[in-house]
């Protein structure tokens, strides 16, 4: 089936997660498997891609419930990655895509890694005393999603998550503006448009919350997500700046979900991955890997404390 567990080698749960949303996903592996393997011995105890490849194939062939990634680890310490570490999983996504991409010499595949997980926005700055705007696009690798409005008010639904992200914004008091065109400081109003949106979508719903003491909590609210989305049912016209043809990709189906129990100093990652070639869901809890449904996928809307 393709359903491996990695062991956990100190503290590695979030990284194990992570690791098997890569791998599971036919598309990554395909890029994977095309790439330059460095020609020393040296070269390949430092490069990522490679020993992603060894850790792939290490799954594939044998016939454990579960393998060692020490050797990605080790490899990964070596770049900066600490084990024994309690990680977010984000920004740990955008650490190992980085070196991945920084490590790919075929030009061609770096331009396929990003086509697969690239979303791409344009941030809209206009002026409310005159007629001065400013457009600029920007990369980003995962939609990082408010779980409060503006109010700080729970919201309900995913769909609601994303009106709220795409929703303009005031610019007024300490964060007005300098205006070219009025030479001072005035209110804008901020935007931002989804121009497009990749193979691969990562949503990151932001549950570690920073109060003005400095105190990070976690919201454990339930906030449910459907197993399809269509962006173009979600967001506006005025939301979006791309042509017919962009928006008839934006249509999504659930393929991962990296589930946290915990507070924000002590917890545990898994992840819940549906099968590709087999579209059935999966739970990887580092050396565990057991079939689930769906309904067992849903435990993650949120609680206090989730029992995988």
């Amino acid at each position: 089936t393709g359903a491996v567990g990695l062991y956990n080698v100190g503290q590695t749960c979030c990284l194990n997660s992570l690791l098997q949303v890569f791998l599971m996903n036919i598309r990554f592996t395909g890029i994977l498997r095309r790439i330059t393997v460095p020609p020393h011995a040296v070269q390949k105890k430092r490069h990522v891609p490679y020993q992603m490849l060894l850790l792939l194939e290490k799954m594939q062939c044998g016939k454990q419930k579960a393998v060692s990634p020490t050797d990605l680890t080790c490899c990964l310490s070596v770049h900066g990655v600490k084990l024994f570490v309690q990680y977010d999983a984000a920004q740990l996504f955008l650490t190992l895509w980085n070196l991945i991409k920084k490590q790919m010499k075929k030009l061609e595949l770096v331009q396929e890694l990003s086509y697969l997980y690239t979303i791409c926005i344009q941030e809209h700055l206009a002026c409310q005393k005159c007629s001065f705007e400013t457009k600029r696009n920007s990369s980003m690798l995962t939609l990082p999603l408010p779980l409060l409005d503006s109010n700080s008010y729970m919201l309900k639904t995913l769909e609601d998550c994303l009106q709220c992200f795409f929703q303009p914004e005031e610019l007024t008091d300490q964060n007005m503006c300098f205006c070219e065109q009025c030479g001072r400081k005035t209110p804008f109003l901020q935007s931002m448009k989804l121009v497009h949106l990749p193979q691969t979508l990562t949503i990151h719903l932001k549950r570690f919350c920073f109060e003005k003491s400095a105190y990070i909590h976690k919201l454990s609210h339930y906030l449910p997500f459907p197993q399809d989305l269509d962006f173009n049912a979600v967001l506006t016209e005025n939301q979006c700046e791309a042509d017919v043809n962009e928006k008839a990709g934006w249509q999504y189906e659930l393929f991962a979900v990296v589930a946290h129990s915990g507070s924000t100093s002590c917890g545990h990652y898994c992840a819940y991955i549906r099968s590709l070639t087999e579209c059935k869901w999966y739970c990887f809890n580092d050396s565990e890997v057991c079939q689930v449904s769906w309904d067992d996928v849903k435990c993650t809307y949120g609680h206090s404390s989730l029992h995988w």
